[in-house]
């Protein structure tokens, strides 16, 4: 089923494409939908090349979304990818699309010999987790996950 997508990594030309569908990434996550700003965010993610976008395309329509931030394991000295944002529009999925981005993240850490590629979801984002264990990623039960938002 999935031989019916293609990936691109997109460019400043399909800016805003890509901020639609990362808008209702966001929207998903209940955030506030937001162009303008989902627009300037990814903006500077592609013109200071700090993270690696993907576009899931079928035919000329964007299917899914997927973007890889970049990232050092010190203890192994070598590079690391989180795998920060991943969705597929509601029509487009049971067809192979989710996992097809997904592979296309491992292919890209392989390509580029990284020590591991990282995520998070939601405690809820069943179907998510159901796919990401289905194809080899093991839940960390060894290290904690904290985070802080400074004010």
């Amino acid at each position: 089923m999935s031989e019916n997508f293609t990936i691109l990594s997109p460019d400043l030309s399909r800016l805003s494409e890509t901020a639609l569908i990362f808008d209702e990434y966001r929207q998903f996550y209940k955030k506030t939908s937001d162009l303008k700003s989902a627009e300037g965010f990814l903006r500077n993610r592609l013109e200071n090349g700090d993270s690696k976008i993907f576009l899931l395309m079928q035919g000329n329509q964007v299917a899914g979304f997927m973007q890889l931030y970049y990232g050092f394991s010190s203890l192994s000295m070598l590079p690391a990818l989180v795998l920060n944002d991943l969705f597929v529009r509601e029509n487009f999925r049971k067809q192979g699309a989710g996992e097809l981005l997904v592979q296309t993240a491992v292919q890209f850490g392989k390509e580029r010999g990284v020590a591991y590629l990282s995520l998070e979801t939601a405690p809820d984002n069943l179907k998510a987790q159901k796919l990401y264990e289905k194809l080899g990623w093991e839940k960390d039960t060894e290290f904690f996950h904290y985070s802080i938002s400074p004010k």
